[in-house]
């Protein structure tokens, strides 16, 4: 029986949390999406990180090259 006086509240938090992860998830993604567009650019430009080995080819990040080539390998 106090479930059911509670249950506007139960239900608003829940939504607010889904808000909150939905939201959350949206700005990784859209972050993501950005900053890989910016390495591109400078990988374009011919800036690499220090770390980053010699590459051929500009049209992904350093860090997708060396994944593809680990697996590659295995």
């Amino acid at each position: 029986m106090q479930t059911i006086n509670h249950i506007g509240f139960i239900v608003s938090a829940y939504a607010a949390a889904i808000v909150a992860i939905a939201g959350l998830t949206a700005w990784v993604m859209l972050d993501y999406r950005v900053l890989r567009r910016r390495l591109i650019a400078l990988d374009a430009q011919g800036i690499v990180r220090r770390s980053a080995g010699k590459r051929a080819d500009a049209t992904e990040p350093a860090g997708e090259a060396d994944k593809e080539t680990t697996r590659e390998e295995a």
